[in-house]
């Protein structure tokens, strides 16, 4: 068949695989760090979109350079891009605004005005809130705006001169119907009746955004033939590339934010807004949960004192589960699940001799756990059940976080064979649209899965500590 490219854009950086469907498996891969997000006001995450293109160029090139990979059989791309983020366009296509990111949840007051309008719950991450803020703080900007776009929409555009996007990055835009499928019209004309027309249109999860334009493909070194699909969201891709098309498979990955998605044949709806009801990039739909404090836990604790996270966890394994009583509800920047803006991070429960580094380590892993079990717990309430668990994302590779997860949920995890699940998963979207392939026949070839088990003797003490640390964060955020 050939070579597909894969590529994540994230946070913190942009990841490129190179997947061989004839082989069945990665043959190349590299990334390229990104600047961290600058806040300028309280709340506010972003990002100039140009640092993003000179990282894709970078990776790619590297990518493309490794030993064995042969540009001429690169057939096409597949983007996953970091959701819910706001890239606006002037009339000739200059981005107006730093990107506004997932994590900004500087316009609170707008998705609140949102969420009462229409009766949904929209966290002021999605991306209308920013536009109604940005109409709001910078009416200039807006009135120059022509185009919105996501930032998997935006790197597609980059690459093919095309204007659209995919149900499942859109359903996390907050103007969306997502059984419908559809763009929610009646939302965005009450934001503007300029809103709609800014709006790009849906392409079918198998269709191709375009093929590389003229100027780029010379860049990268590769065919004016090479096409690009349509792309989706970083978790619609990581759940392909995690194999989240398996309705029994519920997959956690410990990113910057940590995410519970698994496949629905049929949309679920949460009344209370902490499931979204997102589509995936298969034709089907993905509930799933964030939390907005994941990997960042941690690394706050492995960052204050200096030591690796290794010599950390070996600390954090000789102090006891739950901590001596000490909670860290672990909302450093708010929290989205819970719908907490404007909550901070909590140490309860500090007693003498209590500021050890690895019981405040194993706190951190323990609360960014428990935060998660809510997630766990909500999916099972609107009737999400499946009988196994995968673990992906940076986080994943923590030997304590393992355990911990395994023993909190009782169940045995499994661990995902490619660290990069999102990148993967936009290499086999390219392939599937490529050769109409499901990408079920396309993953790499499994080998023996890692399996972690639960210690049934930390169970109630999980219990115990999960409690506590519903209950504190109930007291003071709730």
């Amino acid at each position: 068949m050939g070579l597909y490219l894969g590529i994540d854009l994230g946070t913190q950086s942009v990841k490129v695989l190179v997947f061989d469907t004839d082989l069945r498996t990665v043959v190349a891969r590299a990334s390229h760090d990104l600047p961290a997000p600058t806040s300028p006001r309280p709340g506010a995450a972003e990002q100039n979109p140009a640092d993003w293109w000179e990282g894709f160029i970078s990776a790619t090139q590297k990518a493309l350079a490794t030993e064995g990979v042969d540009r001429t059989q690169v057939r096409a791309i597949g983007v996953s891009g970091q959701q819910h983020g706001m890239v606006v366009l002037d009339e000739s296509g200059e981005v107006l605004h730093p990107a506004k990111l997932w994590c900004d949840v500087e316009p609170e007051a707008e998705a609140r005005a949102l969420s009462e309008e229409f009766g949904r719950a929209v966290p002021p991450g999605f991306t209308a809130p920013k536009l109604m803020w940005l109409k709001k703080h910078h009416p200039d900007l807006f009135a120059q705006a022509t185009k919105l776009q996501l930032p998997h929409d935006w790197l597609n555009g980059q690459l093919t001169g095309n204007h659209a996007t995919d149900a499942g990055d859109a359903s996390g835009n907050g103007i969306f119907d997502p059984i419908a499928r559809t763009h929610d019209f009646e939302a965005a004309t009450w934001i503007d009746a300029r809103v709609p027309d800014m709006l790009p249109p849906i392409l079918a999860h198998n269709e191709g955004h375009g093929s590389l334009l003229p100027e780029i493909a010379e860049q990268l070194g590769l065919s004016t033939k090479v096409r690009v699909s349509a792309g989706s969201g970083d978790n619609m891709m990581s759940a392909l590339g995690a194999g989240a098309f398996d309705p029994d498979l519920l997959v956690i990955s410990l990113g910057t934010s940590g995410t519970l998605f698994g496949y629905s044949p049929l949309p679920i709806v949460d009344p209370n807004g902490e499931v979204a009801p997102f589509c995936d990039a298969t034709g089907g739909w993905l509930p799933l949960v964030c939390t907005q404090n994941c990997t960042t836990v941690p690394n706050e604790v492995q960052q204050a004192f200096g030591m690796s996270h290794e010599e950390l966890v070996e600390l954090a394994r000789k102090e006891p589960v739950g901590c001596e009583g000490m909670v860290f509800l672990p909302y450093l920047t708010g929290e989205r699940t819970p719908n907490w803006p404007h909550a901070t991070g909590v140490l309860h429960g500090i007693q003498p001799g209590g500021m050890r580094p690895g019981l405040l380590y194993r706190a951190a892993l323990e609360g960014a756990s428990f935060a998660l079990a809510h997630g766990v717990q909500r999916l099972q309430d609107l009737g999400l059940i499946t009988s196994r668990v995968q673990l992906v994302g940076g986080g994943a590779a923590n030997p304590l976080w393992q355990e911990i997860l395994a023993s909190l949920l009782h169940v045995e995890i499994q661990l995902g064979e490619e660290s990069e699940s999102a990148a993967l998963g936009a290499a086999l979207h390219a392939a599937t649209m490529d050769t109409g392939i499901k990408s079920s026949r396309l993953t790499p070839a499994a080998s023996d899965p890692r399996l972690i088990a639960p210690i049934t003797s930390d169970s109630s003490a999980y219990a115990d500590a999960f409690e506590n640390y519903q209950r504190q964060a109930s007291a003071r955020f709730g």
